[in-house]
């Protein structure tokens, strides 16, 4: 990432935007001071001498303008550049008298950051310069020619641009090549730009503008489209109809194309560089391969959460360098192929691959990818472990678009993550029909959940002592009215991945909790029916979650002591402060919690002492192998009764496996051997035969 050097002060009264400014403008490099009062300015200036004020004409104790004068009897403009940022509608007049005031520039709110930096760095650049040459009979006129925008100068009446050599040397044009017609300008422009350029530039002539400025893209001589800062005054006649107009270009193309961050090219650059590309391997002007290399770092948002945006940015600029490295030393840097890495935003990474002699290349610097960004990371104190998901797509003769190779590289991503993250997948079409799918999947989902088409089942939970039913798993189903009961491994991941998990899992506890209050007003018994709740790591830390459950509890008092939540080790461990701090305060509510599918983390042993549990749930992939070998159930069962906790078993099915459990002391079953997940009213006859027979039919323990 460029480093900018210079002290600047910035005067502005919002708190917040100075303050946002400053640590943009000293990540870059700059030595930031700041006061939102003007008096406080003058008197900081004194003591801590600057190169560039930035200030606000709006401030609020001494105007602007004040301060202006005030800082011009003392520094001249080439001493002390002075930006003045003023209002939108702030009319020429305005403008102007900061101008003449001694103003050396001046930008307008809102006010973009690449806008800022162009205007800082043209300041500070033109009073290098003019301070190197001042000593010069020539100064003026040798510090145009180093100034570092282009200027031009409108003959309104006579129709001609006087362009300085400035201007045609930023896009790579040599004095003799411009004439003097407005569409050596205009001809250049981006074509997706120039009507906007036109549009500004003739409301500023018609006075229906202060001023005339615009961003766009410009042709180089290279063939590439560079960024400018377009500025403008006009002057006029004594009816007010301009005649002149005189303005300058800025190159900005760095601020537009460059990732502040990581330093690496922006997606506005990656698109530049990938349409050049494709337009090449498009009219065979290309006989190697093509490909994109889309990377996401998995469970980036947790680093963020838990260790700060700080450590969050270190290791992204780290992931950056890594990535270059890996590239620079693998075969595509050896044979001299064309390749850009950048940062699409976010955690969000992209390679170009231009010109690989084979796709088994393109495989093998996937694959150290993969290798290279799994090895620790040194962030601070903290040692890192971050993996990747990476989609791979490989051009072919019908993409019509790079935007298409784009998109497929995205969805090859995704499939990545689906199939378990930490991996790569290459495209195939088959992947756009399922993502065209799961598209509809959510659009249904979205609908279901406005529409109610969401059903709890219950799967009971019975005693090893009595085998009589102690509580109901509630698990949700969905019937849609087009293809009928959904299972829940179609719509769950989808929900998880776009957050309509949260909304669900609202109205799957609140149903549940309706559920159990009805079968405890109906079947009174003692203890009193207990009702368990899945509940998914996004919800678990939504913030209303306490809010929710209390509200539940007091609209039925009747389930304090009876409400199970049931929650992941993984869950937990995306923040273990809050996680443990929400378990303690939802069981002083009188909230069991439950953790579900023990022994399927990474750490449960180390971290089940340390959680306020009332229960684990051994998972049903042990329980399945429990006949032939029942050591870890076994020792799964005493860890949890040693921690003082009840211990239930999932996925029973066999008679084997009912009486080797009873046998080594576990509290509980669940399985499809007493009964596969039921609607609520199957469930209701369960508990109507239970009390009619006094017990479900369970067998001696075999001898």
């Amino acid at each position: 990432m460029v480093k900018f050097t210079g002290d600047l002060l910035i005067v502005d009264a919002d708190v917040k935007n100075r303050e946002a400014l400053c640590r943009r403008l000293s990540k870059l490099g700059f030595n930031v001071f700041h006061t939102g009062d003007g008096s406080d300015a003058l008197n900081l200036i004194k003591t801590k001498p600057a190169d560039l004020v930035l200030l606000d004409a709006g401030i609020p104790d001494m105007t602007g303008m004040n301060v202006l004068k005030e800082l011009r009897n003392t520094f001249t403009s080439l001493q002390l550049p002075i930006i003045m940022v003023t209002k939108k509608n702030d009319g020429a007049d305005a403008v102007m008298s900061l101008l003449e005031a001694g103003a050396n520039d001046y930008l307008t709110k809102p006010v973009d950051f690449p806008v800022i930096l162009a205007g800082i760095q043209t300041q500070l650049e033109r009073k290098r310069t003019e301070e190197a040459l001042r000593e010069c009979e020539e100064r003026y006129t040798l510090a145009m020619c180093a100034a570092t925008d282009g200027l031009w100068d409108w003959n309104l009446q006579a129709d001609k641009i006087y362009y300085s050599p400035r201007w045609k040397s930023l896009i790579g044009e040599t004095e003799d090549s411009v004439g003097e017609d407005p569409n050596e300008w205009f001809s250049r422009v981006h074509p997706d730009d120039i009507e906007q350029v036109r549009e500004d530039i003739q409301a500023h002539i018609d006075n229906e503008a202060p001023y005339y400025e615009n961003e766009y893209r410009i042709l180089h001589s290279n063939g590439d489209y560079l960024w400018m800062l377009g500025r403008g005054l006009a002057l006029r006649d004594k009816n007010g109809k301009a005649y002149r107009l005189a303005g300058w270009q800025t190159d900005i193309t760095r601020s537009k194309k460059i990732d502040f961050l990581t330093g690496l090219p922006n997606r506005v650059l990656f698109m530049d560089r990938l349409t050049y590309s494709f337009e090449k391997v498009r009219n065979g002007k290309g006989d190697r391969t093509l490909a994109l290399i889309y990377l996401d770092l998995d469970n980036f948002k947790l680093i963020n959460d838990n260790l700060g945006h700080v450590v969050g940015d270190q290791l992204l600029t780290a992931v950056a360098r890594r990535l270059e490295n890996t590239v620079r030393s693998s075969n595509l840097s050896a044979a001299n192929e064309r390749h850009t890495i950048a940062r699409l935003g976010g955690d969000e990474f992209i390679i170009l691959v231009g010109d690989a002699a084979s796709p088994i290349d393109v495989i093998h610097i996937t694959t150290s990818i993969l290798n290279d960004i799994g090895s620790s990371f040194q962030i601070q104190s903290f040692e890192l472990f971050p993996t990747v998901s990476i989609g791979v797509a490989f051009y072919n003769h019908t993409y019509q678009s790079p935007d298409a190779l784009l998109q497929d590289a995205d969805m090859a991503m995704h499939s990545a993550k689906l199939a378990g993250k930490g991996r790569f997948e290459i495209f195939d079409v088959n992947m756009r029909a399922a993502s065209v799918a799961r598209l509809q999947l959510e659009t249904e989902f979205r609908r279901a959940l406005e529409r109610r088409e969401f059903e709890n089942y219950y799967q009971a939970v019975v005693s090893t002592k009595t085998g009589r039913i102690h509580a109901f798993e509630t698990l949700v189903r969905w019937r849609n009215p087009a293809r009928g009961l959904i299972p829940p491994l179609e719509f769950i991941p989808m929900a998880e991945e776009t957050g309509l998990i949260v909304p669900l899992g609202k109205w799957v506890l609140e149903s549940a909790c309706r559920q159990a209050c009805q079968w405890q007003s109906r079947f009174m018994k003692d203890p009193p029916l207990i009702v368990s709740v899945n509940i998914s790591a996004r919800h678990f830390l939504q913030s209303d979650l306490l809010v929710h459950c209390h509200s539940l509890l007091k609209e039925m008092p009747t389930l304090r002591n009876n409400l199970i939540l049931e929650v992941t080790e993984n869950t937990l461990m995306r923040d273990y402060n809050a996680s443990n701090k929400l378990m303690r305060r939802l069981k002083d509510m009188g909230i069991s919690i439950a953790m579900d599918d023990f022994g399927t983390g990474y750490s449960s042993l180390s971290y089940l002492h340390q959680f306020p549990f009332d229960s684990l749930k051994i998972d049903q992939s042990f329980i399945s192998r429990f006949e032939e070998n029942n050591e870890i159930v076994h020792t799964i069962l005493n860890l949890g009764h040693s921690l003082g906790l009840k211990v239930v078993a999932e996925g029973v099915e066999t008679l084997k496996q009912v009486n080797m459990l009873r046998e080594i002391g576990c509290d509980y079953w669940q399985g499809y051997y007493f009964s596969k997940p039921v609607t609520a009213d199957e469930a209701t006859a369960m508990i109507e035969r239970q009390n009619d027979a006094s017990l479900i039919p369970l067998p001696p323990l075999e001898q």
